[in-house]
């Protein structure tokens, strides 16, 4: 009994401390309650495990000792952040603390067997972490799929069909030699926004992606919801356009496309749909998209009343001149309706989110209070503005 409280006292100073980056023995007894003299007792446990080191003495306010600020160990160890997407693949490697070391984008390859995917993700990932790969205790990689939670399974992959192979989940477990998680990517890039970027001030959020694909995903008190077979938020699967076509044909890069071919119009890239002043057959297809997008932010709208919406994705970042039109007509519609946002970390917010999703697990690991989980890492280290500094500009 007395050593559970201590390992509940020991977990309570650390989230606190996690929380609350350069807080003092002090700071964290006054924030948790706890006695100072506990607090001190756990602080020592955490400098013996080697999980937090102590900074230089700050000038104290009033009589008395100085003030110590605590630190996290961040360089003990390290994080790798995977989003493998149909085009591309992102990856940034991170310290404890979130703060990145590198951070890389490659070209995705398409025509890979499942095998030989899984290893262009693990050879991206260790050149990228170089010397830190030794120290590496999470690698999260975000999927253009529905995960099983279960045993980790692929469904639902039409962009990138290989990773629904069993060969190519069993093969990364494989030659990853570290611990692994898997999960869908818009889930990983929501976690990414609401820790890092976009959503860090909002307890419930959705994030909608478009691009190759349609992809969306919600939290509710900063947990993204994930159903047991990864279908929550894939409300691109809808049977809501002509003749129950999928939503998703209506809006994705290739979708317009397709649209476009089929009503005889020349359009080379999706910007085209977007155009100041469209002809006639444009205008409709563009009617049709936006039919199409104010369907689905309904959905999530009605799905977890989100404060906001982030929204990423080469053709969401085009519709996000028109957010006010659609966050008014969602208003005449539902009588409310979240803020419409572009996502602050741009086209890295899935690695973000896998990074966070680490880093939730080594917190676990080291014994952090599971109910102070959900709002670790705190933010400030994962910026836009670092990823760009440690961005191999090679790549």
């Amino acid at each position: 009994m007395v050593a559970d409280i201590r390992e509940l006292n020991r977990g309570t100073v650390l989230a606190e401390l996690l929380c609350r980056r350069g807080a003092s023995r002090r700071d964290i007894a006054a924030a948790t309650g706890i006695s100072p003299t506990t607090v001190t007792r756990a602080v020592e446990s955490l400098l013996a495990d080697g999980v937090v080191v102590e900074g230089p003495q700050l000038a104290a306010g009033t009589r008395g000792r100085r003030a110590v600020p605590l630190h996290l160990a961040a360089t003990r160890g390290h994080v790798v952040g995977v989003d493998l997407g149909a085009s591309n693949t992102r990856l940034i490697v991170a310290d404890l603390a979130g703060n990145p070391v590198a951070c890389r984008q490659v070209p995705t390859d398409r025509a890979a067997t499942p095998d030989g995917l899984a290893q262009q993700v693990r050879r991206e990932a260790m050149a990228l972490a170089g010397h830190a790969w030794a120290s590496v205790e999470w690698v999260g990689i975000g999927l253009p799929g529905a995960v099983r939670l279960a045993d980790g399974s692929i469904s639902n992959a039409p962009n990138l069909p290989q990773i629904e192979d069993p060969a190519f989940v069993t093969t990364l477990r494989q030659i990853l030699d570290h611990p692994v998680m898997f999960d869908n990517d818009v889930n990983f890039a929501l976690l990414g926004e609401l820790h890092f970027g976009a959503a860090c001030e909002a307890t419930t959020a959705a994030m909608l992606t478009i691009g190759t694909g349609l992809g969306s995903a919600l939290a509710i008190r900063r947990e993204v919801l994930r159903g047991e077979r990864g279908l929550v938020g894939e409300f691109g699967l809808l049977p809501a356009g002509p003749l129950g076509m999928p939503l998703e044909n209506l809006v994705t890069g290739p979708g317009i496309l397709r649209r476009a071919a089929e009503a005889r119009l020349t359009m080379t890239s999706p910007d085209e749909l977007f155009v100041a002043d469209p002809s006639p057959q444009v205008a409709r297809l563009r009617t049709q998209f936006d039919q199409a997008v104010l369907i689905v932010l309904a959905a999530l709208t009605v799905a977890c009343e989100p404060q906001c919406v982030v929204v990423g994705g080469r053709v969401g970042a085009s519709l996000m001149a028109h957010a006010e039109r659609y966050r008014r007509a969602l208003l005449a519609m539902l009588q409310q309706a979240p803020a419409i946002v572009p996502a602050a970390l741009g086209d890295y917010c899935g690695a973000a989110g896998a990074v966070a999703a680490c880093l939730q697990a080594c917190y676990r690991q080291m014994g952090a209070d599971e109910a102070r989980l959900v709002d670790l890492p705190v933010g400030g280290t994962l910026t836009s503005a670092a990823i760009a500094r440690y961005t191999d500009p090679r790549r």
